[in-house]
């Protein structure tokens, strides 16, 4: 599976909000950051997913566009949360050696 499909899976496992797929794709080691958040480690990673999931009934994400490298892939994404609220973010993923997310980057953006 490329970067790119893993990529792809991990949205379309957080749409689901099926948090125990998105933990196995989880490194131990994984940092996650946002505009209002930065966490270390698998099970502050987590945490931090599920009480995303417990703040919206519904998650749906549109990939815009991807861009690729050798461990890292970027996406610009549309989410709309409950029906209601829209984001326009970039999620950049960074994969290790065994192909598990290490990094999760996430900034937000406008529609324009």
């Amino acid at each position: 599976m490329t970067n790119t499909e893993k990529f792809k899976q991990y949205l379309n496992k957080y749409s689901e909000k099926d948090l125990e797929s998105i933990s196995a794709m989880f490194a131990d080691e994984i940092l996650l950051r946002d505009w209002k958040i930065s966490v270390n480690g698998k099970a502050n990673a987590v945490a931090e997913t599920k009480n995303n999931f417990k703040n919206a009934g519904t998650i749906e994400i549109e990939v815009l566009s991807c861009l690729t490298s050798n461990n890292s892939v970027a996406g610009e994404l549309k989410i709309i949360v409950d029906q209601k609220e829209t984001l326009y973010v970039v999620d950049v993923l960074t994969f290790n050696e065994k192909g598990l997310i290490s990094s999760i980057r996430a900034y937000v953006g406008r529609e324009d």
